[in-house]
């Protein structure tokens, strides 16, 4: 619900830093409620609305805001047009190729910025790179370090912290 939507800390500077030096903000976000019917693709698409508007209110623009709300298991009251599997749903590289293709960026500059190994592996699916917000003190990271489908190019506890990392690289703009 759209009154439920918080910020963690860290996330508004680092997006205002990253838009500041020429990156592109998108979104590309797994939501598969409706599917599993937990909610309804009309609660999705209002909250997601919501973040696009509270993020434009800090000055931040959403150049691309990709969902994809299939599962390929669904769940009881889940939308049976929603359960099946799909190329948009992370791990695979759908919704960021699509992010990709709908802001006109070049998979050479630019990032995905997650908190979840599918997120990494999307990211690589996608020939882009990865950076991991997670606590580094986690006993979860230790598979990401086991390979180059799921390791990172970054990862620091915030996010603002991977946006220095990221702008730290020289890494150029988008």
């Amino acid at each position: 619900h759209p009154s439920q939507l918080r910020l963690l800390p860290g996330v508004l500077s680092g997006l205002r830093e990253l838009a500041g030096a020429g990156y592109a903000v998108c979104i590309a976000t797994n939501q598969p409620g409706p599917a599993k019917g937990q909610f309804s693709a009309a609660a999705v698409e209002r909250t997601n609305r919501a973040l696009s508007e509270l993020l434009e209110r800090e000055g931040i623009a959403v150049a691309a805001f990709e969902v994809c709300m299939h599962h390929p298991e669904g769940g009881p009251g889940g939308d049976p047009s929603l359960v099946r599997e799909c190329n948009c749903r992370k791990p695979r590289p759908g919704l960021l190729t699509a992010a990709i293709e709908h802001a006109a960026l070049d998979p050479a500059l630019t990032w995905m910025i997650g908190d979840a190994p599918s997120d990494v592996q999307a990211a690589r699916a996608a020939g882009i790179r990865a950076a991991l917000v997670f606590p580094t003190n986690r006993c979860e990271l230790c598979p990401l370090r086991g390979g180059p489908s799921a390791s990172p190019d970054l990862v620091a506890d915030r996010f603002d912290q991977v946006a220095h990392s990221i702008l730290a690289a020289k890494t150029g703009p988008r």
